[in-house]
């Protein structure tokens, strides 16, 4: 275990929260810019991630203040391109570290005995590896 303290435990929901924010902002931008008839099916679907991972900030900052912390409102690193295919692999980076970072959070939740924000953060996790096999099938991996 990783000794994890509740300060501790805030401090990387909100950084969490903050890859939310950017990956919201960044599935906006990329579906805006998206082009070539290879990516229309996904382009609606980009949009959808962009609301998810909304949904996502709203719920981590309920739990951060529930928790007794303060929500950020800082956000983290945000990828562009022109390229659309290297938009989607950007997208798919950022999906990749979302799964990393909650199943990690999920364990801290479980080790401090928060049993419900863990099953919150398992909700976000099942969301985040959907839009990895989206990215994936669209990428043709």
């Amino acid at each position: 275990m990783s000794g994890i303290t509740r300060e501790k435990f805030i401090e990387e929901l909100n950084k969490d929260l903050e890859w939310e924010y950017a990956a919201a902002i960044q599935y906006i931008q990329h579906a805006s810019l998206i082009t070539g008839p290879e990516y229309e099916s996904i382009i609606k679907e980009l949009i959808v991630h962009a609301n998810e991972e909304i949904q996502h900030a709203i719920t981590l900052s309920e739990q951060i203040a529930f928790l007794g912390g303060i929500p950020s409102i800082s956000v983290e690193e945000i990828k562009t391109s022109m390229d659309s295919k290297e938009m989607l692999i950007q997208d798919l980076e950022g999906e990749e570290n979302a799964i990393k970072r909650y199943k990690e959070r999920i364990k801290q939740a479980e080790e401090l005995g928060e049993y419900g924000l863990r099953r919150v953060l398992e909700d976000i996790l099942v969301q985040e590896e959907e839009h990895k096999r989206d990215l994936l099938t669209v990428l043709g991996r």
